[in-house]
């Protein structure tokens, strides 16, 4: 596998002479009013464990590793659509739970095309059209009468190499996905977002359609950071004048070279963007919070949410790309978690929550 070009290898490249990340205030300097504002989004308990990892079947589609959680509520059940890795690149699949924790997969959902010059290596599902506010019930939403997903694939076999595309996909079963085509390229959008896009959410707000996403500049030592394209039948879309909304922080930041994998929400009146940082001082990717009065505009929190573990955790390295659901008044924060010495490193899924495990 060709890694000269992967988010993977790059980082495992500089993190074993990085130095000591110094975390600007953090919760033990934020002030009240502000460690109020944050205390609904704080899920500090974590499992300790991954729920979701590489099937280590030979031939599946996610032997190797799993990775881009995204759940929601269905049918009296919890679903999670993840991206599995087989060693050539990106297929989605499904999984079901009853209780957020034990999770059966269910088998691909969306399929790479051999054929079609866009996904015959890669198509990764980042997210589907649901209930947009945090303390609902995380029910997915209808567009004349189909389900909508928002994919990303990346042109080239290998981990995420190349400049990746985002397109849509629709179904009325969520088994069955008729993927339309690229509706945003990197190619034709700023200097923020030359060199490939990532992970896609999509938002319902009033009669539009929010399409947030992270991308990358073009040069070899890349930063990322988030944007967001707007539309009012999911086929027209116009790129923020803003963008790119999210941007990154000065270092030591722990945003300094990340600020990725939008997840956006309202809560009480706020927007609420959930999203992982990487610092350029220790290389370590972190969840962070940004809070905002509208959908074009936050404020980064001064603090991390869900932080990496100890030496030897399943985290050691990564807790990334988030995805969050309220049940009975407790909110799990799922998130991918790399753990381990690369090229050996272990990438898969687990969830802390607001409450601790009993």
């Amino acid at each position: 596998m060709n890694d000269s070009l992967s988010r993977r290898a790059l980082l495992a490249g500089t993190s074993a002479t990085a130095g000591t990340l110094l975390l600007p205030g953090g919760a033990k300097a934020t002030a009240r009013g502000a460690r109020d504002a944050v205390a609904p989004f704080r899920t500090p308990y974590k499992l300790g464990r991954l729920v979701l990892g590489g099937s280590k079947v030979a031939g599946s589609f996610d032997e190797k590793a799993v990775d881009c959680p995204f759940v929601f509520r269905h049918d009296g059940r919890f679903y999670l659509t993840y991206v599995g890795f087989d060693g050539t690149g990106y297929q989605t699949g499904i999984a079901v739970s009853d209780d957020l924790v034990h999770w059966q997969r269910q088998g691909v959902i969306l399929a790479r095309d051999p054929q079609d010059p866009v996904t015959r290596f890669n198509v990764a599902s980042a997210s589907i059209l649901r209930e947009t506010a945090m303390d609902a019930p995380g029910a997915l939403i209808k567009v004349n009468g189909e389900y909508v997903c928002a994919w990303h694939a990346y042109p080239s076999p290998g981990y995420e190499e190349g400049a990746a595309v985002i397109g849509l996909a629709f179904s009325r079963d969520l088994k069955t996905w008729r993927r339309g085509p690229p509706i945003l390229r990197s190619e034709d959008g700023a200097p923020w977002e030359r060199g490939g896009l990532y992970k896609p959410y999509l938002v319902k707000h009033g009669d539009q359609f929010l399409l947030y996403y992270n991308a990358k500049t073009a040069e070899k030592d890349w930063h990322e950071q988030t944007g967001v394209a707007v539309s009012s039948d999911l086929k027209t879309w116009r790129r923020h004048p803003g963008n790119p909304i999210l941007r990154n922080g000065a270092p030591p930041a722990p945003d300094s070279r990340f600020a990725s994998d939008p997840v956006v929400m309202t809560h009480q009146g706020k927007w609420v963007m959930f999203y992982f940082g990487l610092s350029g001082t220790d290389f370590k990717a972190r969840e962070l919070l940004a809070i905002g009065d509208d959908p074009f505009t936050f404020r980064k929190v001064d603090e991390v949410l869900v932080d990496v573990g100890k030496p030897g955790s399943i985290d050691d390295g990564y807790a990334h790309k988030p995805s969050v659901i309220v049940w009975k008044g407790d909110l799990y924060h799922f998130y991918t978690a790399v753990g381990g010495p690369y090229p050996n490193d272990v990438r898969g899924i687990s969830v802390c929550r607001s409450r601790p495990w009993g």
